[in-house]
This record gives C-alpha cells, structure tokens and sequence, in this order.
C-alpha cells in the first residue's frame, strides 16, 4: 500500500507517455484501456428490400457503364486490331494512338458503338450478378464459420463462391449481348457496305449464319474468364480492406481523422468511422482487386473477344486455334494487348461500381437505414 507522500508524488507527476505500454500497481502490471473502431457491418441478403434494390441499381448502373463504355470499345478493337505488316519498324499501336486513330476517322460517337445493345443487356445481366452474389454470400460466410473458419478466411472464401456464382448467372444473359456489342464496336464508320446496321441486324445475321450457338460463341471462355475474374476480385477485395483497416485503424485512433467518438454503454465509448472514410477504404480497395483480377484474367479475356469478333476463315473457331493465331502474330505479348485500357477501365469500374453498390445496398436496406450498422471490432492492441 502507497503511503499518503507516495500517493501525492504520483499525483504531482506528469502523466506516463502514451508509448507506455503498462504500468504497475500494488505490483502488478495494470494495461491501459483498450480503444475499439467500429467497423461496418455487411447489409445481408434477408435485409434488402428487393424491388428497391434491383430497381436502384438499374439505374445507378447503367449511368456508371455509360461513363466507362469508350475504355471497352478501346480495349476491344486492341485486342483485335490485325497485326503489323513484316516491314513496319513498330509494333501495334498504343492505346493513345489507337484512340487518336479512331476519333480523327470515325469521331467521338464511335466509343459508343453497341451501347445500345449493351445497355438493353446490363439490366437483366446485372440483376442476375447481384442476386447471385449477395445469396450466395449470406449462405456461404455464415457456414465456413460455422466450420471453424478464421473470419478472415471465410469471408475472402465468401467473396470467391460469390464472385463464382456471379459470374454464371450473368454470363447467361450476357454473352449473347457481348457477342453483338463488340461485333459492332470493332466496325468502321458506317455506311451502307456495313456489315452490321445495328444491334437487331447483328442478331438477325449471326442466328441466320450460326443460330443459337453463334449467340453464344465463346460461352465457355467467357465462363473461364469472368468466373475467376469474379472470384480473385472479390476475395481480393475483401482481403484488401481488412488489411487497409488494420494499419489506418490504428491511425484513425491515435489521431482521430476520420472518425467520430460514441457511447458503448456503462461508461465505455468507441470510434466509429464517417462514411467518407469508409467509402475511400472501399474504394482503394475496389482498384486494388480491379487491378489484380485484370492482371490474372488479361489472356482469358483476349482470346474470349477474339472468338467472339473474328471469323475462323473456313475452319471451326477453337480456344487451340485462336491461341496459336493469337501467338503467331505477336508471341506471348499479344494475349496482354489493351492491358493499359482494361486495367485502367477495370480499376475505375471497380472504384465507382463498389461505392455504387454499397450505397445502394445502404438505400435498399429494409426499414430505410440512414446509417450503416457497426458490429466488427478492431482493437488498439495491434499498434
């Protein structure tokens, strides 16, 4: 027991740093209290208001697909474009020069050549992606932790299955409107001689050549492209913003940016982050995952476009054949041509349809939530 001198002398001294870790009293070692960010809470499945949900992101979708359709259409014709003649001293055009190209010989409204058709298909195809994800995220999470998973591990396994199962729905809708868009999107400026008038010309064509399975060719690329595209993206994703929280937590608490202080309850509070705050970690974390699943699936989606724009010339059109033409023309480079365009397309779709869709998810949650639930934790123990 501290006698009365000690107990004054305690007082009278100035408070220990904040880098001490502990202090002892009566012998023991006393930690100092611990400070706790909330973070948000995932919006299930079971707490979305559907028609809300579907309608809203209609909308909000198709307003981010216009903004970036011309980095499609640039990438696309890249992917496409025939390879240089034996003289030439360069190789393919950059994406720079690709896009001066096709602005002094066909304008500005040939970056939106197909749009029609790709808006007329993004409205079903998205309402399948979302339904997909979220339902299989909801069911997927909640069993690996039940099975003993780490949090960490079951979400980033909820994202993969969710991004799989995503992927499949809405490749049923939209490999048929991606076989149409991007046959229009590779055609000069049009004029009578066009081989295509338009997206209902386009099918007409392609089911009177092909039928059903013209609509469909490349399905199955498309399927090895998009389903681990979907998967690398959101586990990566999910793994990015766990990482960002738990090194900006830590300075969010020390230093209270970002942040505002709420009652927990008997006496405690806790930091919650603004919504600001949490809409910038997600979307760094959206172009973090759009850069690397765009760096993974890059020669999955080259081959993919080319089997679904150019013609075999007389032989059947096979991943084998398209590989090895693919390589003929430019090595193993070739499969990487419009990386600059897809990566930079990918990155910025990613960001902005990830802030979308939290926001929607936040507006479609039922009983009209004006602000996010806080459930997880993060200690200050890991400074």
């Amino acid at each position: 027991m501290f006698n009365q001198r000690e107990a004054i002398d305690r007082r009278e001294a100035p408070p220990p740093p904040k880098e001490a870790a502990a202090e002892k009293v009566d012998g023991y070692p006393q930690t100092q209290p611990q400070v706790e960010l909330r973070l948000p809470a995932e919006i299930d499945w079971d707490r979305l208001d559907k028609w809300r949900f579907f309608v809203l992101g209609a909308g909000l979708f198709s307003a981010v697909s216009t903004a970036l359709y011309p980095a499609v259409v640039l990438k696309t014709r890249l992917q496409v474009a025939p390879p240089p003649p034996a003289h030439a001293a360069s190789g393919p055009p950059s994406a720079a020069a690709a896009a001066t190209a096709i602005l002094r010989s066909e304008g500005p409204l040939a970056f939106y050549r197909g749009f029609a058709t790709s808006l007329a298909g993004t409205v079903p195809a998205r309402a399948l992606y979302m339904g997909a994800l979220e339902a299989t995220r909801s069911a997927v999470g909640p069993a690996a932790l039940a099975l003993g998973a780490p949090e960490p591990v079951a979400s980033a396994a909820a994202g993969a299955a969710a991004g799989l199962a995503a992927a499949v729905a809405a490749q049923v809708v939209w490999t048929p409107v991606d076989v149409i868009s991007q046959r229009l999107m590779v055609q000069g400026n049009p004029c009578p001689a066009s081989r295509y008038r338009g997206g209902l010309d386009a099918f007409r064509k392609i089911m009177a050549a092909d039928g059903l399975r013209g609509l469909y060719r490349g399905f199955g690329m498309s399927i090895l492209t998009y389903a681990p595209s979907n998967a690398v993206w959101w586990a990566t994703y999910s793994l990015s913003q766990k990482t960002i929280w738990s090194g900006v937590g830590c300075y969010l608490c020390e230093y209270g940016v970002g942040v505002q202080e709420i009652d927990a309850g008997e006496g405690d509070s806790s930091l919650q982050p603004g919504y600001k705050t949490v809409m910038v970690v997600q979307g760094v974390s959206a172009a973090m995952a759009g850069g690397a699943s765009a760096l993974v699936t890059m020669p999955l989606d080259t081959i993919k476009t080319r089997m679904q724009v150019m013609d075999g010339e007389g032989e059947p059109i096979t991943v084998g054949r398209t590989v090895r033409r693919l390589i003929k023309e430019g090595g193993w480079g070739a499969c990487y041509r419009g990386l600059g365009p897809r990566w930079a397309s990918m990155s910025l779709s990613a960001t902005t349809m990830i802030t979308t869709y939290e926001f929607l998810k936040r507006l479609s949650a039922k009983g009209h939530e004006s602000s996010l639930p806080w459930q997880r934790r993060i200690d200050d123990a890991n400074r």
